[in-house]
């Protein structure tokens, strides 16, 4: 699951009774992304490209809205665009290392 701040075990106390809530608590695991996580980076990435190329003017309604972005989505996946990603496997080892386990001897 990602970071968002609802993401957490506090929040199912408050959508649930307490009882409810304990009773899920048990039965999940979290396990978090990466706040550095490639796939979250090209999503941001992503909706940052919808929102300066086709969401960046005043549209009325939401039908004209889901229109636009259909019609940009279409283009953007016909136009096979690609993200340079810089953040290379060896960079990842060395910033993320503390989310790595060590070996020892």
């Amino acid at each position: 699951m990602d970071n968002l701040n609802t993401h957490e075990p506090g929040s199912l106390y408050h959508a649930f009774n307490p009882k409810k809530a304990k009773a899920l608590l048990d039965r999940f695991e979290f396990v978090y992304t990466p706040k550095h996580g490639s796939w979250l980076n090209m999503a941001e990435i992503e909706l940052r490209v919808l929102s300066t190329q086709c969401l960046n003017r005043r549209i009325d309604t939401i039908t004209e809205v889901r229109s636009q972005v259909a019609a940009w989505e279409k283009e953007r996946n016909n136009s096979n665009s690609e993200i340079n990603w810089r953040f290379t496997t060896e960079k990842a080892r060395i910033k993320l290392l503390h989310l790595y386990p060590t070996i020892e001897k």
